[in-house]
């Protein structure tokens, strides 16, 4: 696992005695979209393969909207507006009739935020689910390798929540909580930043997220479960919830569990510090 690819190998083995053909979702992190989120674009940049036993497997993408606990997708599709707000999402809100665009933004399920010069732009407020499916049957008394790799859509920001006068923010508290941010992490990108101050450079983050806790849904728990993660450059600062957690070269560290049950997502912080060309 690491900001550029995205690498998961698994052995399914059907302990039945009748094949099992089934519809199999992989699910990636949702997106709360707004004006100031970062919004993936699935559909043409995810670079999505799946490889079973080894032969390319046929993929779909789905995509859920849910805004108030409520699923809208369908009425989304009547108004011809992508549950994801990239691509034509903009073009197709301009081409609501008024009272529909007018509706929508009273519900608060879209906010006008500016112009490109050619057209008004918009934000989503609801979230999307995304999921890659596929059908594939499991043979009786038979393991099946799957493979999946994708480009992960990572999320970041330059310099904040991390620096000495934010450390009694609301946004610093939940960043300790969500990636285990420890003492010896806090120690060592003060150091950092201190040497980083001399050179005029300045420090961002990177944000990996893997939903995890879809593996807690099988048959017992997972027999051999191996994870490696890599933070990308020697230097760089890494912080993610895990025990057992072993470094096993420069940039790359691994746990390993046997009889493994997920109970939370992984969500992996990285710190990197630049200076300016």
């Amino acid at each position: 696992m690491s900001s550029e690819r995205i690498t998961v190998d698994y052995v399914f083995t059907n302990a039945s005695s009748r094949d099992v053909d089934t519809l199999v979702a992989f699910p990636l992190p949702d997106v709360d979209n707004g004006i100031e989120v970062f919004t993936p674009d699935y559909v043409n940049e995810l670079e999505f393969r799946t490889v079973i036993d080894g032969q390319p497997a046929a993929l779909e993408l789905v995509q859920i909207a849910r805004f108030g606990g409520r699923d809208i997708t369908a009425r989304l599709q009547r108004l011809g507006v992508p549950p994801m707000p990239v691509g034509t999402f903009d073009a197709a809100i301009n081409a609501l009739d008024p009272a529909t665009r007018q509706a929508m933004i009273a519900e608060g399920l879209i906010e006008e935020y500016g112009s490109d010069g050619k057209q008004t732009l918009w934000a989503a407020h609801w979230t999307t689910a995304t999921s890659v499916t596929r059908r594939q049957v499991f043979p009786a008394g038979r393991s099946v390798s799957v493979s999946h790799s994708y480009k992960p859509f990572t999320g970041g920001s330059v310099g904040g929540r991390l620096d000495p006068g934010n450390r009694k923010s609301r946004e610093f508290a939940e960043a300790r909580t969500k990636y285990c941010i420890d003492d010896a992490f806090i120690q060592g990108f003060d150091r950092k930043r201190a040497a980083a101050a001399k050179t005029g450079s300045y420090h961002g983050e990177t944000w990996i997220s893997y939903v995890l806790t879809s593996g807690a849904n099988w048959k017992g728990p997972i027999g051999q479960f191996r994870m490696i993660v890599d933070k990308g450059h020697p230097d760089a600062l890494i912080s993610y919830c895990a025990t057992g957690v072993r470094k096993t070269g420069p940039t790359r560290f691994e746990v390993a569990y046997q009889n493994y049950v997920p109970r939370q997502d992984i969500h992996i912080l990285i710190v990197k510090f630049h200076q300016d060309p």
